[in-house]
């Protein structure tokens, strides 16, 4: 049985940068061991990542299904072949900026969808779509733009179109300890650094040199990972 996730709303209380809404119910270990048993621990050859935003362990598991959004999102997203031009969902823009990108090396295309996304203005979930918590997928983004999660999520899939390996990227969930928000963030490991992708930095900058914020999870479409 993987660690208990649950929506409480008086977690992070609603304002610009809210994400999520979630708790991790930390108190029984044994927890821990039933979900690393259930996902499966990395292999001793598996590539090591850098940890970042000072987490000390990362607990993984293969069991994304827990987070139902997410899953959501990807199920809506079929891997980019949705096609829409509606009130709320458009392909305009995308396939222009993905084609613009493919001779840059890779460093270059982290920052130019770091740049070209963040153009897009910040609007809460319960304003854009009468809900407190709604994942977008990009064609969504692009349509009526988003708040931070989408920002991440549309990076994200952009850079995976650029052959960026999914294993090289993870959207975290956080609390920014300045604001005393919920937020999400982008990470994508380049070589030895973890570059953060965040819509509230203009520039693409190391994770190193974040000292506010304070991870609770981490996913991408393989795992999901419990930061302590």
């Amino acid at each position: 049985m993987p660690f208990l996730i649950q929506s409480d709303p008086s977690a992070f209380r609603r304002a610009p940068f809210v994400f999520g809404r979630y708790v991790i119910l930390l108190s029984a270990c044994v927890l821990v061991v039933s979900s690393l048993l259930v996902g499966g621990v990395p292999s001793a050859s598996a590539k090591v990542y850098p940890k970042v935003f000072g987490t000390k362990v990362e607990l993984p598991s293969k069991n994304i299904k827990k987070f139902p959004k997410w899953t959501g999102m990807l199920g809506r997203w079929k891997g980019g072949t949705v096609k829409c031009n509606t009130s709320t969902c458009t392909t305009k823009g995308w396939a222009e900026l993905i084609t613009s990108l493919k001779s840059q090396d890779r460093l270059s295309q982290i920052k130019a969808v770091h740049k070209a996304l963040n153009s897009s203005r910040y609007i809460l979930d319960i304003d854009n779509w009468g809900k407190e918590d709604y994942w977008e997928i990009p064609f969504e983004f692009l349509k009526k733009s988003g708040d931070c999660e989408d920002y991440a999520i549309s990076k994200y899939m952009a850079l995976k179109e650029l052959g960026v390996p999914v294993e090289d990227m993870r959207i975290i969930a956080l609390q920014d300890l300045n604001l005393n928000l919920g937020h999400a963030v982008l990470i994508v490991y380049q070589g030895s650094d973890a570059l953060l992708l965040d819509n509230q930095i203009k520039t693409v900058v190391l994770a190193s040199t974040i000292r506010h914020y304070r991870p609770v999870y981490a996913i991408n479409e393989d795992s999901w990972w419990l930061m302590r």
